[in-house]
Order: C-alpha cells, then structure tokens, then sequence
C-alpha cells in the first residue's frame, strides 16, 4: 500500500487475513460518522474504523497483546491515513 492510498474496509480486512488467519472478522468504515472531526480526510471514508475479529493467534494472550496484534497488522495502512481503530476481540 502506498500513502496515496485511501484505506478501504476490504483492504483491511484482506491484510488481517493473511496476518492473522482470524475465524470471525468483520470490519466497518465509520468515517462517514465522524465528518469534521480530527483525523477526518474530507472524503467520507477510510480515516475511521471498528474491526471485529477473534481467531487462534488471540488465544491465550493479554488484551494490549491481542490489540498489538491487529496494530502490527494494520501499520501500512495507519501510515496512509487510517486515523481512528476500534479493535474488539471476539471469543
């Protein structure tokens, strides 16, 4: 991904799954929400996210590590833009 790229839903959630293998994942574009706000790009999309996921590589290891996980994962996208994250770790 270059830095001129908007990130998309399904970008992210292609990079999750060849990261993380996960079982349940979904995630949601909530930047339409959150228009005039910091991180906001103008465009409606691709700043603010929610990523649902859960998945063997979580089990067993803290809530901070669990989140470093999805971070590591996402960090090119974070570099073109991704503003806003909401991780929650599905069972």
């Amino acid at each position: 991904m270059t830095n001129t790229t908007v990130p998309t839903a399904a970008a992210i959630e292609a990079a999750l799954r060849q990261a993380l293998a996960p079982i349940h994942l979904h995630v949601l574009d909530e930047s339409a929400a959150h228009a005039g706000h910091a991180g906001a790009n103008g465009l409606g999309y691709g700043t603010h996210f929610r990523v649902r996921i859960g998945g063997p590589a979580f089990a067993g290891r803290s809530r901070v590590a669990q989140h470093r996980l999805v971070y590591d994962a996402l960090q090119p996208f974070t570099d073109a833009g991704l503003h806003a994250l909401a991780i929650e770790i599905q069972p």
